[in-house]
């Protein structure tokens, strides 16, 4: 499936339950989300592929991908689009084996050796970051800024997406350092409107 990793959404339940998780997907979409990952760390395997499918049928006709996090029997049994795993998730060889070819499969990287590591036939594109300290995952890795956000894109042959503390204001400094998207969690998730939250991204990309 084609994707866009232009602004990238990574669900947090949490954020997203005084507004819902499906409007907060809706209205996110609306305001030029291009992809989105659903994470959910405390929800049963059950639990998350009922999420995952009420997010398809929220999605269906957007031509959004629908990425789940980690849980791959979840990203199977969803028919979701694909699977972004970390460096202690489930190996990207058994997810291309399990999901098939068309599937979207991602990987986060933080280091230069996990990147020359990283089984790139495989991979679609990599999350890379994150670029600041962050809240919504309490066990990240060390920040690398943008100074190394630039050093690992110029240095990897496939897409890649920056993650980690970013915000609208921080579209600018992403394209300069070569990612094609920006992935956010709290800048959209839990805001107020999740909608004009996302055009905020839109507008400071275009300035």
């Amino acid at each position: 499936m084609p994707f866009d990793l232009s602004l990238y959404l990574v669900t947090d339940a949490a954020l997203c339950d005084a507004y819902g998780l499906e409007q907060t997907v809706e209205a996110a979409v609306s305001g030029g989300v291009t992809i989105v990952q659903l994470r959910d760390k405390r929800a049963s395997d059950e639990q998350m592929i009922a999420q995952a499918k009420r997010l398809k049928a929220v999605l269906a006709g957007t031509g959004v991908p629908l990425i789940i996090n980690d849980r791959l029997q979840v990203a199977l049994e969803s028919q979701a689009d694909g699977l972004h795993v970390g460096q202690s998730d489930a190996a990207v060889e058994e997810a291309r084996r399990v999901l098939g070819e068309q599937a979207i499969i991602g990987l986060s990287i933080n280091t230069l050796s996990q990147l020359q590591a990283a089984p790139m036939a495989l991979l679609d594109y990599v999350g890379i970051g994150p670029v600041f300290a962050t809240g919504s995952k309490q066990d990240h890795a060390q920040p690398i800024g943008f100074g190394g956000l630039a050093s690992l894109v110029n240095a990897c042959p496939l897409p890649s997406v920056a993650i980690g503390g970013l915000k609208a204001a921080h579209a600018i400094s992403v394209q300069r350092a070569g990612a094609n998207g920006i992935a956010v969690i709290s800048a959209i998730c839990g805001q107020p409107d999740p909608r004009q939250a996302a055009l905020a991204f839109q507008v400071a990309a275009a300035s």
